[in-house]
């Protein structure tokens, strides 16, 4: 296929939609983790948490607890890294039927467009699920590195070295959990590029849906609420 058949399967508006997915994805990211300091995001809260459980971790035994949350963590992990290979995996297997995608399109759009131009729009998707699969995967790993520190804690709170260590174990899980988020983020903004399939104005729509479900839940959430209820402001001694 030439490039002029290729050019005309896009339009200005397809551009307009995937600058604004970038831009929503890109820029969702920007503002949860570096949110203002008078409105902290949920992400930023429970980062504040994870550096409270080390404190708590020095002196807390037995310490079997610990090690199940962190196990809980790799479990999850673990999960969703599955899931994203399967998700690409199913991608290819799209890649290779094309055509009987862009039939069931356009059952639901009066589009035409020629089969590579769905096999684009598959990419697109793949990128969000292998991006997602990277993610979680430096996440699982750690979360692995956080249960190696927390095994380096010295029993004896007196020991100039357990502060030190646990300090470092609670920044490498909040670097996990950070890790662990962003693969969330590329899972449900793939889900949203999955609206390009019916036209560049549902790739809009479910971009700008996508969008709203994440700030709400970060920023306006019950959970979030909860967690800045007073009396409460866990902050580990740096």
């Amino acid at each position: 296929m030439d490039w002029a058949t290729l050019s005309a399967g896009f339009t200005l508006w397809d551009v307009a939609a995937l600058i604004l997915l970038a831009l929503s994805w890109a820029g969702a990211t920007r503002l949860i983790e570096n949110p203002p300091k008078s409105r902290p995001s949920t992400s930023v809260l429970m980062a504040d948490y994870r550096r409270a459980w080390m404190e708590v971790f020095i002196t807390r035994q037995p310490r079997i607890f610990d090690s199940q949350i962190v196990a809980s963590l790799r479990q999850g992990t673990a999960f969703f890294a599955s899931a994203s290979m399967i998700a690409i995996g199913g991608g290819f297997a799209l890649l290779g039927n094309a055509d009987q995608l862009r039939g069931v399109a356009q059952d639901l759009s009066p589009s035409v467009d020629p089969v590579v131009v769905f096999e684009i729009k598959l990419m697109l998707m793949l990128l969000f699920a292998a991006n997602a699969f990277l993610k979680f995967v430096w996440a699982h790993r750690l979360f692995g590195y956080t249960s190696v520190l927390m095994a380096a804690v010295s029993e004896d709170a007196t020991d100039p070295a357990t502060r030190v260590r646990a300090r470092k174990a609670g920044e490498i899980n909040v670097t996990g959990g950070r890790s662990y988020n962003r693969g969330l983020r590329s899972v449900y903004f793939g889900i949203a590029a999955a609206g390009w399939l019916l036209g560049p104005i549902v790739l809009m729509l479910t971009t700008l849906v996508t969008l709203a479900v994440i700030l709400r839940r970060e920023f306006a959430s019950q959970s979030r609420a909860v967690l800045l209820e007073p009396g409460d402001k866990p902050r580990f001694e740096r």
